[in-house]
């Protein structure tokens, strides 16, 4: 599943099409009539966290796409996508993915100040929502799309190393610094995994996430399915503390 900062590359990818008429639509989706994008002009597109919007004069579409969903630009495969958009200056293939017509504003559908990748994420925010869920395992809080949306389960096992947290910590068992720099360190890596994911070296990265040894304390990593989320886990039981 792709995370944040995968859906921001997205969305800069397919500028050339905004202010652009889609002149062909088809697809096989069955939650969407189709036939509904053709003639409309795209005036934009946004993300929110795992979330890829399409925005149209009156409604926008959501794409999620989930754990296999892909895309192409300018291209398409053999398989049929669930949502084809032709354009005099190319296409848009969208394929195994959710499709959401929103016809409301979207400033009424989404909190942007809870987007890890928006100007408008709120730190102080970010604290208190967290703090009002005291039995919250860390490694659910990172993977809470309302507090952290577009953090996924790299994110969640790469920042936590970095803070040197225990994955089945408790949030109201933080200190207080604690908790700010998991908030921190959550916006941090977001950017981080932007710029190596652009430069296509992300996995060079990883310190923690699929790995087996920490190298921090050679020793072994423990890996493990925690938290109500049900995730992998990678964690050192020497470096990272359980709060």
């Amino acid at each position: 599943m792709p995370e944040g900062p995968s859906i921001v590359i997205l969305k800069e990818a397919v500028q050339q099409f905004k202010n652009k008429k889609v002149i062909a639509a088809s697809g096989n989706s069955k939650k969407l009539d189709i036939e509904l994008f053709e003639g409309q002009i795209i005036t934009g597109f946004k993300s929110w966290g795992k979330h890829f919007l399409i925005c149209f004069p009156k409604f926008t579409v959501r794409i999620h796409f989930m754990l296999f969903g892909s895309y192409r630009i300018n291209e398409h495969t053999d398989r049929p996508a669930r949502l084809h958009l032709q354009f005099n200056n190319g296409e848009l293939n969208f394929y195994a993915c959710s499709l959401k017509l929103i016809e409301q504003p979207l400033d009424e559908v989404y909190d942007w100040s809870a987007d890890v990748m928006n100007p408008s994420f709120d730190h102080t925010k970010a604290i208190e929502k967290l703090q009002t869920q005291p039995d919250m395992l860390a490694c659910d809080a990172i993977l809470d799309q309302h507090i952290f949306s577009g953090a996924g389960n790299i994110f969640k096992n790469e920042v936590l190393f970095r803070i040197r947290i225990h994955p089945e910590s408790r949030i109201g068992n933080l200190p207080n610094e604690k908790l700010q720099e998991l908030v921190t360190e959550t916006v941090n890596y977001a950017f981080d995994f932007l710029s190596w994911k652009k430069e296509f070296i992300l996995k060079k990265h990883w310190l923690a996430h699929t790995k087996s040894i920490c190298p921090r304390d050679q020793v072994k990593f423990h890996k493990a399915i925690l938290g109500k989320t049900h995730r992998r886990s990678f964690y050192c039981d020497v470096c990272q503390i359980l709060y």
